[in-house]
């Protein structure tokens, strides 16, 4: 996979990261880092969301306004439309990470809250690179197996305990989600071999338009709207800074220091969201979602280390 801005050529990308400048690894950590910081604060945001906003609405609302800051900047570069043989691909990546997840983790976060979701969505690298094993035909090695597998029964427990036994609509929105995220990324990995990586969000935002915006329209008619200062923050948020910039500054970052190097960042997003939850929500943790939270980390950690 590889991933690039308009101002980066494709022969200047690091895939390994090992032959980057001092400079340029340290900028390029700090964008990747913020890519992170920017995702992390996607369910805070949300929940702030739907003070206001009611879930079809903002979800719709969310991708129309990230579909007009993207489509700004597609045509500020004057980027080329992509080829016909990879609009296929844009469309699940618009399925899966421009509608899908944010559809249905805004649908679980009506009845859950953001520390909650943010320990099952942990496994998002796990089951994007069990797909992509599927998808692309790759054989990773037992230890790989072994970790995903403990990851997956620690979510499942934890998602079992806090429901006092069984799984809740709102851990089956989310089990959902986590399956046509990983959907989107690994087309969107595999469509980022021959495309700048923001270009591929980007134009799977605007191929979305034709939906969104009906979407948006429906769904502000029939549901009513609240607007406080929280509702409108965080519309802009998951708007602006989930959907597109953080990937933007996230490409970008893994174009600097390599794909490896940058996905180790990620695997603090999940403890990033609950430390927000506390601070924005006020929400309180029980003692399980942290230690859950750090033993998922710890398993996505075997599993990098497996396939390095």
């Amino acid at each position: 996979m590889r991933a690039e801005s308009s101002a980066i050529s494709s022969s200047t990308i690091a895939v390994g990261g090992s032959d980057t400048a001092p400079r340029r690894s340290l900028s390029g950590t700090l964008q990747a880092a913020l890519g992170v910081v920017a995702f992390s604060l996607t369910f805070p945001a949300t929940a702030w969301g739907l003070e206001g906003f009611g879930p079809w609405s903002l979800i719709a609302v969310r991708s129309v306004l990230a579909a007009v800051i993207a489509g700004g900047c597609l045509l500020a570069v004057r980027a080329p439309l992509p080829e016909r043989r990879h609009w296929f691909g844009l469309a699940v990546v618009a399925g899966g990470v421009v509608l899908g997840f944010p559809l249905l983790t805004t649908l679980a976060l009506r009845t859950s809250t953001t520390a909650h979701a943010a320990v099952v969505v942990g496994l998002l690298p796990l089951t994007t690179a069990l797909l992509s094993a599927l998808r692309i035909g790759t054989r990773p090695s037992r230890t790989f197996w072994t970790a995903a597998l403990a990851g997956a029964a620690a979510v499942l427990a934890f998602t079992v305990q806090q429901s006092g036994g069984a799984l809740t609509t709102a851990d089956a929105f989310l089990f959902a989600a986590l399956v046509v995220c990983a959907a989107g990324y690994t087309e969107g990995g595999r469509l980022a071999r021959v495309m700048p990586g923001w270009q591929v969000i980007g134009w799977a935002l605007v191929l979305s338009l034709p939906l969104t915006v009906p979407m948006a329209a429906v769904a502000l008619s029939f549901e009513p709207v609240h607007l406080t200062a929280h509702s409108v923050t965080g519309l802009l948020w998951v708007a602006a800074g989930s959907q597109f910039l953080g990937l933007v500054v996230w490409y970008r970052g893994m174009a600097a220091i390599g794909i490896p190097k940058a996905s180790q960042l990620q695997l603090a997003q999940p403890l990033l969201t609950l430390v927000w939850s506390v601070l924005l929500l006020g929400e309180h943790l029980t003692v399980a979602a942290p230690l859950t939270a750090a033993a998922v980390l710890v398993c996505i950690a075997v599993t990098q280390r497996a396939r390095g």
